[in-house]
């Protein structure tokens, strides 16, 4: 149930369709959940990190939200009658979890835009004290103010039903909201694109940093687009252009849409880096060889172990949203201009040898 999902779709008949939905997106999550997030909250340098701790923020939040989306489409299956009290607890908990989820990426992308397009900056405050910890409560701060505008709206057609008609409301202000973010962060990629291209880190022969590009677009536009789709169906609904059961089923594609996007959120911004990847390595070898194995192909070539070859391949790591400053106090001391990837450096521990 994305911001997007404020449509009627019926009190039960696709309910038990989300329910399922919800909860197999739910179980593959929690999977992520316990693996990514132990490992960043017990590594120093990476809960240190704005990077990884939005990470941990955007994989606690779709957490929360499919698992209140299988409760709620759960006792709308049952045709059960909650209190008004516990109804809007629960569309609180859904609307608050799945707005912090835009509020998180949209800070992603800002971090992004910082860390490319302001380097030297950026530098200085990424791991600067416990920041990142306290902007992930100011967005859960900012997410509950739509739900929380809702719950003191006076409502006096309820009769101890618990459905999605409760969430049809505000439904401008979450547009908006949408809106707002969805512009935040297609300047920041666009700003981030022009810069890389201008550095000259972004070509057609650095395929890793391509692959970077689709995934992250893939991910944010099965997000972000159904949210642009479900408001139009509502207008066509009223206006009698489509029918009800038009309008139930593409609302579950939607919903659908938006539970594949959370489970491959966790590949897109967490396995791929590859600070992360070396203390999942250390921490749990058994699942880091299966993810590898299943998971090999949306990664960077540290998996594979095979050795970057060209000046464009060593670069990889400055390629959008992929570009990363040291997470440690050392200065490394390099005599290139461009000192940012690992694999610059061992590109050129290989040249010494030869």
């Amino acid at each position: 149930m994305s911001l997007s999902n404020t449509t009627d779709t019926g009190e039960g008949g696709y309910a038990c369709v989300r329910f399922y939905v919800s909860t197999i997106s739910f179980s593959v999550l929690l999977f992520f959940n316990l693996i990514i997030n132990w490992t960043i909250v017990r590594e120093k340098k990476l809960r240190r990190h704005a990077r990884f701790v939005l990470v941990f923020h955007l994989l606690v939040s779709a957490l929360v939200h499919l698992g209140m989306s299988s409760i709620f489409n759960y006792q709308i299956h049952l045709s059960a009658r909650p209190s008004r009290s516990a109804c809007m607890a629960m569309i609180t908990v859904l609307i608050s979890s799945a707005s912090n989820i835009m509020l998180t990426l949209t800070a992603m992308a800002l971090d992004r835009f910082c860390a490319v397009c302001h380097p030297m900056r950026y530098t200085s405050t990424c791991t600067a004290g416990f920041w990142p910890w306290l902007l992930g409560v100011f967005t859960w701060m900012v997410a509950l103010l739509i739900p929380l505008s809702l719950i003191f709206q006076p409502d006096h057609e309820y009769n101890n039903k618990c459905s999605r008609d409760q969430l049809k409301k505000g439904e401008l202000q979450k547009m908006l909201f949408i809106g707002v973010c969805t512009l935040l962060i297609l300047y920041t990629y666009v700003r981030i694109l022009v810069e890389s291209r201008r550095l000259g880190v972004l070509n057609r022969r650095n395929r890793a940093g391509c692959r970077t590009i689709a995934l992250h677009g893939t991910q944010l536009a099965v997000y972000i687009l159904p949210n642009f789709v479900s408001y139009p169906l509502t207008i066509l609904f009223n206006t009698k252009s489509i029918q009800k059961e038009t309008k139930e089923l593409a609302a579950v594609v939607i919903f659908a849409a938006f539970s594949v996007a959370q489970c491959i959120a966790p590949v897109v911004y967490g396995l791929r880096k590859d600070e992360l990847l070396e203390q999942l390595n250390h921490r749990f070898p058994c699942c880091s060889r299966y993810l590898k194995s299943v998971l090999g192909w949306t990664v960077r070539a540290s998996w594979s172990h095979i050795p970057p070859s060209s000046r464009d391949r060593s670069l990889t790591a400055q390629t959008i949203l992929s570009l990363e400053t040291p997470l440690g106090d050392k200065e490394e001391e390099e005599t290139g201009p461009l000192s940012v990837s690992p694999f610059s450096q061992s590109s050129q521990g290989s040249k010494d040898k030869t």
